[in-house]
């Protein structure tokens, strides 16, 4: 096609578009943005993929801007199997299934297997829409319109209506409901801010705008699968009920799960390719990899560098390796001692050789962390914000402005993955500077105890380590852990500073904005180091070699609709 036919095109297309579309668009053909964040962004904002595939085409080069995600095995439905059944192993839930407190990976990955999301949130931080058919803000985004998608059936029959998705998110955002889901809808979705205008519209009403909502929305927010108005979620691990390509046939506790597929499944492009699907639950990790190896399951959802070095070099075994925002969290209670001195915590934050734990504990599988929840993966992280790195002197000189040397202090946490053995490094580092750590590990349980102040040892410990999964945005650990009124913020850090930055970052609608409040937060947190944030893990899933189509998100979700063994 010539160049002023495409250009004509592109003029036609602008047309019709907003003020915030074509101020994306302009991004890019500036160069602001490369071809990669202008179409997550493009997602992001409600512009469909083949629209701005064609945009991204016409209006730039085929220049990538570096995200450099790996992304799973192509899905080439021609040369699977069909028929089959897919056995896939996971990390056993954690807690029930009731979808409002779900709060880890094993149960989550449930979750998605039979119930869906309004958006889903894949391997390269694109938003795709799935119950939802599009979606679009309002000038300033503090209003969301969304289209639901009609034709929709739960797997009892019923229809999906819009005044479900409406529903499922009121209940979601009540505080009294006390669902896993606040993290993401404290100060963003208040009760009755979803509102079914129509049988095939939702619209959102936010507390405050935010230029990332779909993803508080889509599969990164995991509790969030949508569900018939009124019904009772205490029920779900009876039913499995929802509108997902599979449906439950047998559900057995610290076992697994068999599921068959759903002939009423809408999606015609995703029609499940096996009879069924098998989910085998594993208690730990080194089970699972010995699962994987010896062919118990074709699939092992998620491993990490360090409890699955076996796999990496295993030429049985095919590895799928994400980028990602996964990490964990030391956090330091900044109301007690002797972590309410900013000079301890930054003393600590320079005592953690983050070079060999990630060269030497995490086998290169990570990328450093900058004690914010800003991951390199991220394209709005400011990437000209020095790297912090060890520096023992400087950490000792601290502690003794601060009148704190030779102290000791417990270290909480549980025993997941790499999680113990960096602990003992933390514990080997900050010897050095005359600080005695003891280990206080227990199973995830224990640790996390109700999720809430008063009643967690997560939540309630001076000093502790946890895990977080992947989002698309870092909208959540912005929130979450470090506002003064984080539901999660174990750190216990109030700073109105850094939640007047963090409100400005939530509302920008354009990365060039969201770059300027990310960088004064990253500044802010290098300062004050309510926690550290030594390191991005990649996400990786194991596979058998004969085995096609698996499609993994780096936040525990594993998609097995369009695997089967290769021809």
């Amino acid at each position: 096609m010539r160049r002023d036919e495409i250009q004509r095109q592109v003029d036609a297309v602008r047309a019709e578009r907003s003020e915030l579309e074509n101020h994306i668009i302009d991004e890019y053909r500036a160069g602001y943005i490369g071809r990669r964040e202008f179409i997550r962004r493009g997602t992001v904002i409600g512009m469909s993929l083949p629209l701005v595939g064609f945009l991204a085409s016409a209006c730039g080069d085929d220049d990538d801007d570096g995200q450099g995600q790996t992304t799973g095995t192509e899905v080439d439905t021609s040369d699977i199997k069909k028929g089959g059944v897919l056995k896939t192993g996971i990390l056993a839930p954690a807690s029930d299934l009731d979808p409002i407190v779900v709060n880890n990976e094993g149960a989550l990955a449930i979750l998605g297997q039979s119930g869906e999301y309004l958006v889903f949130s894949d391997s390269t931080l694109k938003a795709v829409p799935r119950l939802a058919e599009s979606w679009k803000p309002n000038r300033d985004g503090s209003q969301w319109e969304f289209k639901i998608r009609q034709g929709v059936k739960y797997h009892d029959g019923k229809p999906m209506t819009a005044e479900d998705v409406a529903a499922t998110f009121n209940l979601h955002a009540d505080p009294d409901s006390g669902s896993n889901a606040l993290s993401a809808f404290t100060g963003v979705l208040s009760p009755g801010g979803a509102q079914a205008i129509d049988k095939s519209t939702v619209m959102f009403e936010l507390d405050a705008p935010n230029g990332n909502f779909p993803y508080s929305t889509s599969s990164d927010n995991y509790n969030m699968i949508i569900l018939p108005k009124g019904f009772d979620t205490k029920t779900w691990p009876k039913t499995f009920l929802g509108t997902g390509p599979w449906k439950l046939e047998k559900y057995t506790p610290n076992v697994g799960v068999t599921y068959t597929k759903n002939p009423d499944y809408w999606d015609t492009a995703r029609q499940p390719l096996g009879a069924g699907s098998e989910i085998k639950f594993y208690e730990k990790e080194e089970a699972g990899i010995l699962g994987v190896q010896g062919g118990e399951v074709d699939v092992l959802a998620h491993f990490s560098p360090v409890g699955g070095e076996p796999l990496l070099t295993d030429p049985n075994i095919q590895v799928i390796e994400l980028r990602s925002s996964v990490h964990r969290q030391l956090h330091m209670r900044t109301d007690k001692e002797p972590f309410n001195d900013k000079r301890v915590r930054q003393a600590v934050a320079l005592l953690i050789d983050r070079e060999n734990l990630i060269e030497g504990l995490l086998e290169g599988k990570s990328d450093p962390g900058n004690d914010s929840p800003f991951a390199p993966v991220y394209p709005s992280t400011d990437k000209s914000v020095a790297q912090r790195k060890q520096d023992v002197e400087k950490a000792k000189q601290l502690l003794s402005d601060a009148g704190k040397g030779n102290f000791s202090v417990e270290l909480r946490t549980w025993n997941g993955f790499e999680i113990p053995p960096y602990s003992e490094l933390i514990q080997s580092d900050l010897k050095e500077a005359g600080i005695t750590v003891t280990l206080d590990i227990t199973d995830a349980g224990t640790y996390y105890g109700d999720a809430v102040f008063g009643k967690s040892p997560w939540l309630d410990s001076t000093f502790g380590i946890t895990e977080y999964g992947h989002r698309g945005v870092p909208n959540v650990f912005l929130g979450a852990p470090l506002k003064s009124d984080g539901t999660w913020n174990s750190a216990h850090f109030k700073n109105k500073e850094y939640d007047k930055l963090v409100t400005d970052y939530v509302a920008a609608l354009d990365l060039q904005s969201q770059r300027t409040a990310a960088k004064q937060i990253q500044e802010l947190l290098l300062d004050e180091v309510p926690i550290v944030f030594a390191y991005f893990y990649y996400y990786l899933t194991a596979t058998k070699p004969n085995v096609a189509g698996v499609q993994v998100s780096a936040m525990g979700h594993v998609d097995v609709v369009q695997s089967g063994e290769k021809a």
